[in-house]
């Protein structure tokens, strides 16, 4: 999530207008909408500044950077079309069965806890 969509989504949370989330922050309103509306890219302190204002805390963390997203795309774009269908279709197949799989252990252990007449 972009730094924008956090300003508005903690303001819209908190049911505040620009102005009221402004006042709260010791900023302007015109202020507010150029973070909103992307104009300008604030930095985390401002950040921050901004959506505690609202109520709310921006729970910033380093975690591994994971590609396998990036990896399966570029491998995806070695395929033919044909063979992404087939994988396509695979999966779609892998996805049924484990449904089917889930609903059949919820009904035995439903009638496992019902007893018996």
């Amino acid at each position: 999530m972009r730094g924008t969509h956090l300003v508005r989504e903690a303001r819209k949370r908190a049911g505040l207008t620009q102005a009221e989330l402004a006042a709260r922050a010791g900023t302007t309103q015109s202020a507010v909408a150029r973070i909103e509306s992307g104009g300008v890219s604030p930095s985390l302190e401002h950040l921050s500044k901004l959506v505690r204002a609202a109520g709310f805390d921006i729970d910033v963390r380093l975690v591994p950077y994971d590609d396998h997203d990036l990896s399966m795309a570029l491998r995806n774009r070695t395929l033919t079309p044909e063979q992404r269908l087939d994988n396509m279709l695979a999966f779609q197949r892998f996805a049924d069965a484990g449904r089917e799989a889930m609903l059949a252990a919820k009904a035995a252990e439903k009638r496992e806890r019902t007893p018996a007449p």
